[in-house]
């Protein structure tokens, strides 16, 4: 059952954001961050950006 275009638009243009929708966004981008993280696996730059002393020159 297809609405027509006119109905289409006034019940999207009616919708408002619903906490719902907030909570499924935000997980959403946890789980496309965790995937890039993993697919990426950048340990070895977080280790050195983060975790190592850079060596005094002299």
């Amino acid at each position: 059952m297809a609405l027509p275009a006119s109905g289409l638009s006034r019940l999207l243009a009616s919708r408002r954001i619903q906490p719902a929708d907030i909570s499924a966004a935000a997980t959403w981008g946890v789980a496309a961050g965790s995937a890039a993280i993993y697919l990426v696996q950048p340990f070895d730059w977080i280790k050195k950006t983060f975790f190592e002393k850079p060596e005094a020159e002299a």
